[in-house]
């Protein structure tokens, strides 16, 4: 079986790397933040998600979005804008 590679959204990394800077946590912190003992995070995962490299795993989509409580829609979705407050 081949590998369907999913288009990631052109503003995600943009918007995790946001959410990071709004919490004010390094990529260790956020991770430790993010709680996703099935999912091996490193501070190279957390890197090539914010420059969107390489798109997480949507456990980890839904992790980022509960911390700052938005839906998992803003951050997928490149039409709408992440507002933090």
């Amino acid at each position: 079986m081949g590998h369907n590679k999913r288009r990631t959204p052109a503003k995600l990394g943009k918007k995790l790397k946001a959410i990071r800077d709004y919490l004010e946590l390094t990529q260790e912190q956020m991770i430790e933040r993010l709680d996703c003992p099935l999912i091996p995070l490193n501070k190279g995962s957390i890197s090539n998600y914010e420059k969107n490299i390489r798109a997480p795993a949507i456990i980890v989509i839904l992790k980022y979005a509960r911390l700052v409580k938005v839906p998992v829609e803003v951050l997928l979705d490149d039409e709408l804008d992440l507002q933090l407050k």
